[in-house]
């Protein structure tokens, strides 16, 4: 019989602590909520961000998506299974598998566009299916390219969970967390928000006003595409 390696070995002691546990909770919950509200917008046939201009990078792309009939129905109805699945315990797994391309999908998205309105909770939401998918290694590892398994097999809920606080993981969620945001914040030149407004208050004030003014105007009233708007930015600011 083969061993159980020193990985799996952490992995139990995860497994059998209250904290962890209770983080896998909140993370099936916040995920299907979300889920669940944008996949309803899709479902019933309404735009999502329905404020966004659809000359805004991400309105033009949310604008063409809205008019592609059934397959926009489509996104809805397999975010809201996803959601569905996730929070029936049976089915995490599959609800957790069926989730993580979706949510790549999106985090890519807002970042390739530059989205304020999911810059953050986008890659939050891919870190919170990792999670997911890793608390639930027991069943996936059996799809993945191994040789040979360990004697691990299923793991059942223990019938008394640890109640050592993991104050190690916590602190590195918090911190990862923070410079999600940062980054959100600080880590463009240039963003181009909601809002012609909204773009031009990032700039007021600083050496590269005027620049950003122009990008502002190129993106909200001129509608060019944001690496067009992006390239005359940086050809244009000091």
């Amino acid at each position: 019989m083969n061993t159980i390696p020193t990985f799996e070995q952490f992995y139990l002691k995860i497994k059998g602590n209250r904290w962890y546990w209770l983080f896998s909770i909140f993370c099936r919950l916040a995920l299907a909520y979300a889920f669940i509200v944008a996949g309803m917008v899709k479902i019933v046939g309404e735009r999502f961000a329905s404020g966004l201009s659809d000359i805004h990078p991400m309105g033009a792309y949310l604008e063409a998506l809205h008019h592609t009939g059934y397959y926009y129905t489509f996104i809805g109805i397999a975010q809201v299974v996803a959601a569905v699945l996730l929070l029936i315990p049976r089915t995490v797994t599959l609800g957790a598998l069926l989730y993580f391309p979706i949510i790549v999908n999106i985090w890519l998205l807002s970042y390739a566009v530059r989205f304020e309105g999911s810059i953050v909770t986008s890659p939050l939401m891919v870190l919170a299916n990792l999670y997911l998918l890793v608390w639930n290694y027991d069943r996936l590892r059996y799809i993945l390219p191994f040789r040979q398994f360990s004697d691990l097999g299923i793991i059942r809920k223990p019938a008394k969970y640890s109640t050592k606080f993991p104050f190690l993981f916590f602190i590195g969620v918090v911190i990862t967390m923070v410079l999600i945001i940062v980054f959100a914040r600080f880590g463009y030149d240039a963003m181009p928000r909601n809002s012609s407004a909204d773009c031009k208050k990032q700039f007021e004030n600083t050496k590269n006003e005027a620049a950003g003014f122009e990008f502002c105007e190129c993106i909200h009233n001129a509608g060019q595409p944001l690496n067009e708007c992006l390239k005359e930015f940086e050809n244009s600011k000091d």
